[in-house]
Parts: C-alpha cells; sequence; structure tokens
C-alpha cells in the first residue's frame, strides 16, 4: 500500500509541533525545574489569599499535565492522521479531518494556560479562565469532530472519495 500525506501534511505538522512543545516543555523540566516552581511561589506569595496548602503542587501538576497531554494526544494523532490519509475520504475532506485532529494539540496548552494563571488568579479562575476555556473546547471540539469523520468514512463508507471502491 502506496499512502500519499499530500492531503494530510497541515494536520501532521500540527501533530508534530503539539509533540515538539511536549518534548520541549519536558527537556525545560529537566533542565531547570525550579524555575517554575520558583514562579509558582513567587506568584502565591503576591497573592496568598487565593491559595491554600494543595496550591504549590497543583498548579505544578498543571505545568506536567500541559507535558503529558501534549506528548500522548500527538501520539495517538499522529496515528490517526495517518489512517486519514490511507482512508477512502476524498481529497478535502481528508485535509479538513487531518487538520482537526492536528488542532487537537490546543488542548494542552489549557493545562499551560492554568499553570500561568493559577499564581496569580487562584485555581478555581485559572480552570474557569476564557484562554483555558478556548483551548480546552476548540481542541477537544476539533479532535472529536476530526474523529467522527473519521469513524464515519471507515466503519460507515460515508464521505468516501467517488473513485474509491
Amino acid at each position: 500500500m502506496n499512502i500519499q500525506l499530500t492531503e494530510t501534511k497541515a494536520g501532521l505538522a500540527l501533530v508534530l509541533l503539539g509533540l515538539t512543545f511536549g518534548v520541549v516543555l519536558g527537556i525545560c523540566f529537566g533542565v531547570n525545574e525550579d524555575f517554575f516552581k520558583d514562579f509558582i511561589a513567587q506568584g502565591i506569595a503576591a497573592n496568598p489569599d487565593v491559595h491554600d496548602a494543595k496550591s504549590p503542587d497543583k498548579i505544578w501538576r498543571y505545568a506536567q499535565r500541559a507535558h503529558f497531554h501534549a506528548t500522548g494526544i500527538a501520539a495517538f494523532s499522529i496515528g490517526l492522521v495517518l489512517l486519514v490519509a490511507a482512508s477512502s475520504l476524498n481529497r478535502q475532506l481528508k485535509k479538513i479531518t487531518s487538520t482537526l485532529i492536528g488542532l487537537g494539540f490546543l488542548y494542552p496548552f489549557a493545562w499551560l494556560s492554568m499553570f500561568f494563571l493559577a499564581p496569580s488568579l487562584g485555581r478555581d479562575e485559572a480552570h474557569s479562565h476564557i484562554l483555558t476555556e478556548l483551548f480546552t473546547y476548540t481542541g477537544i471540539a476539533c479532535l472529536i469532530v476530526g474523529l467522527l469523520i473519521l469513524v464515519a468514512n471507515l466503519y460507515f463508507g460515508v464521505l468516501h472519495d467517488e473513485g474509491e471502491t
């Protein structure tokens, strides 16, 4: 089987960008974890009224979750984009579907935004901040819609290229 990646290059680029983000964030943790922990401590010290004893560990966990989700989502999204390339979707739908799947890389930025916002706003405010919600809903919605298009094609034979049999 010869799979052409031409139609899925944008989606694949987004997935690889997400993977690179996750790996680089992990490297940054390894090189200078204290930078992240100092950022948290300074924010909590400046805004003690919006924090409790659990805040330092919880906020540090937000940064870790950004790393975990970025690499995890990218890992399975690479497989999904390759399935899109091998599917019988028409060329335009392959572009759209792979791009939607690739936009799933936005979800880890929700965790990163919580990490950056929580020290000054508090954990609850960071969770419900417009930026956090924008990354969450956009990333998840795009990934789910892309996945649904792919599943509809693979399992129900819809949305296929007229040239495919």
